[in-house]
């Protein structure tokens, strides 16, 4: 749990503010007790006054004002703690995602990821809200109270200090088993969060197969799972509470009895301090079990805890940090150089071997190879979104990363296979990413270049026509084109295409074919692509097999060197008669 401890370090303010709070709600509960025996023995045996008594009645009013404040104060703290741990884990939660989205997408499913950020992260609340300031309540007060006790009675101190130790020990053993519990909580609300969301987002498709019910079923049964998991939570926490109860109930029964034992028959004691430790015995053992119910919450969170931590720890490594050198644009685009870059994805997962290769500006490269050949995580690594297990990208001589990150990003353009069309108008789409003030004439003029106006013009409000999120209203070949027009706005230094013809009619990818070209004029080009169209006129193709890079070449040089590219070739050809 080293997140949670360096949390806590960081916030020893407010760790200490509670330490002393506990110190005065301790001395509260002591100089309450001390003044109503007085009061009572003064009273009854000692025959005072009104007027004698009066200012131990004004001190217990004052005291009983500072036993209810003194726990608001302190609620407030643990509260502020509870609110700022939420906030700082889902913001390191964020950044974790955003700073590696490709490794975070791998691993588990979106609705399990929401589930963390969202469910874990809420039980975690409890955790520094309740248990943190109790445990420090709950080390404070029953030391204080047990001092007072044994300077008044050091039988009845012994007692308590003999069947204290039952609570804490019933304690750690119910702890355990309410840790295991909401563990297996926290999965299955994941698994059930997991399997909700891939329903809904692929409701089409079960319905055209007919396995809309079958997964209904599916989803039943996880609810129910999740629900058994959550009463298994709560049996444990009825018996804790119980047990709890048992426990201080009989130790207060055998200090009363004691007490009374030394009052009426051995005469050892005397009213004043036999009343003294009647008062505090129960304050001592409630202060204990208040311990055993946060203890119970603090375990049950530390479930979630748990599944925050873990979803922290996932490949941190690989997440890439920026540096703060300037990366100015410059007439001449950058030039990049792989030295001995590696990844890997799991220790027994795909890995991409060492490769060395340089990409000249303004050039055209292209990166094929067989389904799984590791095409896309160079792609990925290039683009700066992984960072290399071993080896460096350099930019100009200078590592990738040593740059400043919006200033890398500003220079690079990035057109996949399904560009992502955001919620809004054709001319917020095309102008997003860029960063310079955007005039609707330079938004038309990239239109036309991506060949996306003539489309536009045809529509009734033209590039103020709203598509839905996912862009919905856009065919596949009109989202490529629009993607299209996002590069020639922004004008990048390079550009990655990620197999961008898939899916597309020739018409569309003949019109790609011509936006490379003039692309490329001012950029460096770098597409991840298996279709001999794509391909074939590019400058420098490299070839990879199995995560290496066999051979780099022209399309001439590779067809006659490298068996594998020339059957690939074939293939296409054959596929294209």
């Amino acid at each position: 749990m080293n997140h949670i401890k360096n949390y806590l370090y960081a916030n020893k303010k407010s760790t200490i503010y509670l330490l002393v709070l506990s110190l005065l709600m301790g001395s509260s509960i002591v100089a309450q007790a001390y003044l109503l025996v007085t009061v009572i023995d003064g009273v009854f045996l000692q025959k005072s006054s009104f007027q004698e008594i009066l200012p131990l009645l004004g001190g217990l009013l004052f005291v009983l004002f500072a036993r209810s404040f003194i726990p608001f104060i302190s609620g407030k703290i643990g509260i502020h703690l509870g609110s700022e741990a939420k906030s700082h884990f889902r913001q390191r939660l964020v950044a974790h995602f955003s700073n590696n989205p490709v490794q975070a997408s791998l691993k588990g499913q979106a609705g399990q990821k929401v589930s963390v950020m969202m469910d874990a992260i809420d039980e975690v609340d409890s955790y520094f809200s309740s248990y943190i300031p109790q445990v420090i309540r709950s080390s404070v007060i029953p030391v204080i109270i047990l001092i007072v006790v044994f300077l008044e009675h050091v039988n009845s101190g012994l007692i308590m200090l003999i069947t204290s130790p039952f609570i804490p020990l019933f304690m750690v053993i119910i702890g355990m088993q309410t840790k295991k519990k909401s563990e297996e909580q926290m999965e299955e609300l994941a698994a059930f969060s997991g399997r909700f969301l891939d329903t809904l987002q692929g409701l089409v498709t079960l319905k055209l197969f007919g396995k809309a019910k079958q997964q209904k079923h599916v989803i039943q049964t996880s609810s129910l799972r999740f629900r058994d998991a959550t009463m298994e939570i709560l049996k444990v926490a009825f018996t804790s509470s119980f047990m709890l109860e048992l426990i201080s109930m009989l130790a207060i029964g055998l200090v009363a009895l004691e007490v009374a034992l030394q009052l009426i028959v051995f005469d050892g004691i005397s009213f004043f301090s036999a009343f003294l430790v009647l008062v505090l015995a129960p304050e001592y053992f409630t202060s204990l079990r208040e311990l055993g119910t946060a203890f119970h919450n603090g375990k049950s969170s530390m479930g979630a805890a748990k599944k925050v931590e873990e979803e922290l720890a996932l490949d941190e490594a690989s997440a890439v940090t920026w540096g703060e050198t300037p990366l100015s644009k410059k007439e001449e685009p950058v030039k990049l150089e792989l030295q001995g870059v590696s990844f890997q994805y799991g220790e027994d997962d795909f890995m991409l071997h060492p490769i060395h290769t340089t990409f000249a500006p303004r050039t055209k490269n292209a990166i094929v190879g067989k389904t799984g050949s590791g095409k896309s995580t160079l792609l990925h690594l290039i683009a700066g979104i992984m960072m290399p297990d071993e080896g460096s990208i350099l930019v100009d001589g200078k590592p990738l990363t040593a740059y400043q990150e919006a200033d890398w990003f500003s220079q690079l353009g990035y057109i996949s296979q399904h560009p992502y069309i955001f919620a809004g108008s054709i001319a917020d789409n095309i102008a997003i990413g860029n960063k310079q003030e955007t005039t609707r004439e330079a938004i038309e003029h990239a239109a036309e270049q991506a060949d996306l106006a003539a489309m536009v013009g045809e529509l009734e409000n033209g590039y103020d026509t709203y598509v839905g999120e996912g862009g919905r209203g856009l065919s596949g070949g009109e989202k490529q084109r629009l993607a299209l027009a996002r590069a020639f706005l922004k004008q990048p230094a390079i550009i990655l295409f990620d197999e961008p013809t898939t899916g597309l009619d020739l018409k569309t990818e003949r019109i790609l074919q011509a936006s490379i070209e003039k692309l490329a004029k001012g950029a460096t080009i770098i597409t991840v692509a298996h279709r001999l169209h794509t391909i074939k006129d590019a400058d420098r193709i490299l070839y990879l097999d199995q995560g290496r890079l066999v051979a780099e070449g022209t399309h001439e040089q590779l067809i006659q060197r490298v068996e594998g590219y020339r059957k690939m070739v074939m293939v296409q050809r054959g596929g294209q008669r």
